[in-house]
């Protein structure tokens, strides 16, 4: 893949990527979606009573870090959050922005986000909040080099039928690689090739309900 920006068309409030044919977030509700996919699928935020590493394989919108920041600051987290993305196609600011106009409970978070990309597109560190990094290329290059140790994995690419570099085995391996022991993973996903390439990776794998029109999702945990 070459590294670009997204190129999108728009289905009322939702972006559409014309690479991938795909939508950025849940026709029918983007935060329930993001709150049972990513959040109860890592366990959060129960997992918020100590210092913890989130990564993510596909940044998109920035939805799941705003939601996942709301959370935290609810539970009246004290310790540190680490939020590391992997993007290959980012959005230009404008597009975020409006794509994150559909969620009027976030607009506050959503403008000190897309403020805070403006100034550094690599590294976000907003004050009494958490901290965002974010590695702009396809993953199986920039994964690798990574230094990131995950306690929870965020797999949000595209459909793996549509988006299958992002899903294939070799990169599972480099998420396993770089999850702590004990640490999950969570995708909206249910394919059987993505569940066996986490497995082949060394986590243990559950199919647990997933959200909305889809069945099924995947959950995953590295053994301790």
């Amino acid at each position: 893949m070459q590294d670009q920006h997204a190129d999108l068309e728009w289905r009322a409030d939702v972006p559409i990527s014309r690479q991938f044919d795909d939508p950025y977030f849940s026709l029918d509700d983007g935060l329930a979606e993001t709150a049972h996919v990513f959040l109860s699928g890592n366990d959060l935020p129960a997992r918020f009573d100590g210092p913890i590493e989130i990564g993510e394989l596909g940044f998109g919108t920035g939805l799941n870090f705003l939601v996942t920041w709301a959370a935290w600051e609810a539970a009246g987290a004290r310790h540190p959050l680490t939020f590391h993305s992997f993007e290959a196609f980012p959005m230009s600011l404008p597009d975020m922005a409006k794509a994150l106009d559909a969620f009027p409970g976030l607009a506050e978070k959503a403008a000190t986000l897309i403020g805070g990309l403006a100034e550094n597109p690599a590294q976000v560190a907003l004050t009494g909040g958490p901290t965002l990094r974010l590695d702009l290329g396809d993953a199986r290059r920039t994964l690798p080099a990574s230094t990131l140790r995950a306690d929870a994995w965020y797999l949000d690419g595209f459909s793996p039928a549509k988006n299958p570099e992002l899903w294939e085995p070799a990169l599972m391996a480099e998420v396993a690689r770089h999850t702590v022991p004990g640490g999950t993973a969570a995708t909206y996903s249910a394919a059987g090739h993505v569940r066996r390439a986490l497995q082949d990776a060394g986590f243990t794998v559950t199919r647990v309900p997933g959200y909305g029109r889809k069945r099924h999702m995947t959950q995953a945990r590295m053994p301790a």
